[in-house]
């Protein structure tokens, strides 16, 4: 068997360090070199909701678009499935920034009552556009974004009550058009799945509009008599 002398064993120590150094800086580099290359792939410019994306996302606050912001908001983005993740601050991104920022607790500020004892309620907030479904302390459905009433037909505030449901609905008032997974709660009011764009920056003639695909979720929550409540103001989006 060889003998391993001291100066030999410094020497293969010293090779080794430097092999993982080297390997080490290597992946740094890598790293460094792709997020370069996404910051610099993405060229849109500043949104309207820019100042309100760089806040959420951590970004310095300037409300001015730089590479690195637009980088930051394509992967919200990509994250939150929006389609193009282009990188800009628009309608789409920020109604969907809300929905993400309420997901841990939307009832966090307590706005929507919790009765005594607990019973379902579903929360309508107008200032954030969103709701969801409580019982308690519990949610069992949401948060989700709406479209609810515009100026001049505001969607009701206060209590009110699922009264009717009907899963294929069509307006009797307004040119037949399809309410899928409508539930009444107030005066010809209802929540219901919207076909189209959700987030066209308008509203609804009243009624609570969400996504189809979140109108038949919030369809096997709710039944008839279980309570809606409803508050704030729709802002102009």
């Amino acid at each position: 068997m060889r003998t391993v002398t001291p100066r030999a064993l410094a020497l293969l120590l010293l090779i080794s360090t430097g092999v993982l150094l080297s390997g080490t800086a290597a992946t740094a580099g890598t790293a460094t070199d792709g997020s370069a290359r996404a910051a610099a792939a993405c060229s849109a410019g500043t949104g309207p909701y820019q100042w309100q994306l760089e806040e959420h996302l951590g970004r310095p606050q300037d409300g001015w678009q730089s590479a690195a912001d637009c980088a930051a908001i394509a992967a919200f983005q990509r994250k939150e499935g929006i389609k193009p993740a282009d990188g800009y601050a628009g309608l789409v991104t920020y109604r969907t920034m809300l929905v993400a920022q309420a997901r841990k607790a939307p009832n966090a500020a307590g706005a929507c009552p919790v009765p005594t004892p607990a019973r379902k309620v579903a929360c309508v907030d107008l200032d954030r556009q969103l709701m969801w479904v409580q019982n308690g302390g519990r949610v069992l459905f949401g948060p989700a974004a709406v479209r609810t009433g515009r100026l001049g037909q505001e969607t009701r505030t206060g209590w009110h009550k699922v009264y009717w449901k009907h899963k294929d609905h069509f307006s009797t008032l307004y040119a037949n058009a399809p309410m899928p997974y409508a539930q009444f709660f107030s005066g010809g009011q209802a929540f219901h799945g919207h076909p189209g764009e959700l987030f066209d920056g308008g509203g609804s003639a009243g009624c609570v509009n969400l996504t189809v695909t979140d109108a038949q979720r919030l369809w096997g929550v709710l039944a008839v008599d279980d309570s809606v409540y409803v508050w704030g103001r729709k802002p102009g989006t």
